[in-house]
């Protein structure tokens, strides 16, 4: 792919990403939807990787795929723990 074919196409991704992640907040149990938001994740680091090899660096932080991408809900919160970080809950 050509520089700006390559470009639109990490666009798409992102916005289908980002879409995936915010349905996944309100329905983090959507087998569905985690399924395509790793498929569509794993799409997108591979157009990206493909841009920076050729073309150079895209963005300046990491981007990470995980199977749980709501594991974090799962943790206690800050104000569900003392200072020795012991559980209220």
């Amino acid at each position: 792919m050509d520089k700006d074919t390559l470009l639109n196409a990490i666009r798409k991704y992102l916005f289908y990403t980002l879409e995936l992640n915010l349905y996944l907040d309100s329905f983090p149990n959507c087998s569905e939807a985690q399924k395509n938001f790793e498929i569509m994740s794993k799409k997108l680091n591979s157009l990206m990787n493909e841009y920076e090899e050729k073309y150079g660096q895209l963005q300046n932080f990491g981007l990470s795929c995980v199977s749980d991408s709501c594991s974090w809900t799962k943790d206690p919160w800050p104000w569900e723990q003392d200072k020795n970080r012991r559980c209220y809950r």
